[in-house]
């Protein structure tokens, strides 16, 4: 009896220890942000115009909005944590981070990381001057177009322009930029983030977005397995798109209206 007492002692002993480190190995990152009453949001610090320092040196932008968005809905503050191209994954896969902005899905990313809804275009654009007329490929005969050579506008431009186009390459941004405001070339192509600090400064131009040649929209992602923090997400952005928010944003930010079609892969 003695001996039986002392196994079940043991034994309740043992499955309580199991159960505090399965406690431990089950924990959710959505119960572990409410916890600590913060989210870490790793984001681009200069990655105009989704986040970048403003005149006060805090950040902002569309993806600064979003986060924002997020942090409300949990009930906790925002943390922004500046991240690159290069450290962000293993930053949110060692929790550094609990999210990141701005990640475009692709099938090695998925191995590592889940995606949460996607909630910002990111497409690839020809850029005109109101007063030319250019609705689609075959409108881009005869045109000279600046795009910035190697990139995926170049690509995209090459296969979609007609023989009879003329595409000017340029080694950088501000060169395409600059070609174009100059009238050294009718048209541009970009993506929606350097076209949108165009549409925003050319006012006498009068620039416009003209057709969509290619579209990757950005995710927000996650750790492997958190679907809790995941569908918590999904509801914030499928909120922010149903009530006008993330259209807000866009016009703000983007300097054109949101369309959801351009949030899906």
């Amino acid at each position: 009896m003695q001996i039986t007492r002392k196994l079940t002692s043991v034994l309740a002993t043992a499955i309580a220890v199991v159960g505090v480190f399965a406690g431990t190995a089950w924990a959710d990152a959505l119960e572990d942000i409410k916890g600590a009453g913060t989210i870490d949001v790793g984001i681009f610090s200069d990655f105009p115009p989704f986040s970048s320092a403003s005149a006060d040196m805090s950040i902002k932008g569309y993806d600064v909005d979003v986060a924002q968005k997020i942090a409300d809905a949990l009930g906790v503050k925002l943390n922004l944590v500046g991240i690159t191209g290069q450290n962000r994954i293993a930053y949110l896969n060692d929790d550094r981070v609990d999210i990141l902005m701005s990640v475009g899905y692709s099938k090695e990313r998925a191995e590592a990381i889940d995606f949460a809804a996607a909630y910002a275009p990111y497409y690839i654009a020809v850029i005109g001057p109101a007063a030319v007329k250019v609705a689609g490929k075959d409108d881009l005969a005869d045109k000279t177009i600046a795009v910035n050579r190697g990139t995926l506008e170049d690509t995209s431009l090459t296969e979609a322009a007609p023989a009879s186009a003329t595409i000017q390459r340029f080694e950088n941004y501000n060169a395409v930029i600059q070609a174009f405001i100059s009238g050294q070339t009718e048209l541009m192509v970009v993506g929606n983030d350097v076209g949108a600090q165009v549409l925003a400064r050319q006012d006498e131009l009068k620039p416009e977005q003209k057709f969509q040649l290619l579209t990757s929209p950005s995710h927000i992602a996650v750790r492997k397995g958190e679907e809790g923090l995941k569908k918590a997400i999904d509801e914030v952005v499928a909120k922010m798109v149903a009530d006008g928010t993330l259209d807000a944003s866009s016009q703000a930010w983007l300097k054109t209206p949101l369309n959801p079609d351009n949030l899906k892969d």
